[in-house]
């Protein structure tokens, strides 16, 4: 028997994670529109697309997935910079996002 920790430690992103992200960053588990619970989760995508790419270097498949991530993301931040300012800085801080 394989130990579902394990498994769940391979697999992509799972409706479990996804609510824990929106929980955490958008106040609410059911607040999926917020931009910071929208940031939040490119982010744990970009972060799991950067790991898969440094093992496959070639999957340019991939690559462009995560370029188009980073740019939705990038959208995001500007948009939520040109809103509110202070809402912008924790997330940026929270997240680690560097900018």
């Amino acid at each position: 028997m394989v130990n579902e920790q394990i498994v769940n430690d391979f697999m992509y992103l799972t409706s479990e994670k996804k609510a824990e992200l929106f929980a955490k960053y958008g106040n609410d588990a059911k607040n999926t529109g917020s931009a910071e619970s929208q940031i939040a989760l490119f982010t744990f995508r970009i972060n799991h697309l950067t790991e898969h790419l440094k093992n496959n270097r070639k999957d340019f498949g991939t690559e462009r997935a995560l370029t188009a991530l980073v740019g939705k993301r990038r959208r995001m931040l500007d948009y939520l910079k040109a809103k509110d300012i202070e809402r912008y800085r924790a997330i940026i801080k929270e997240l680690g996002i560097r900018k």
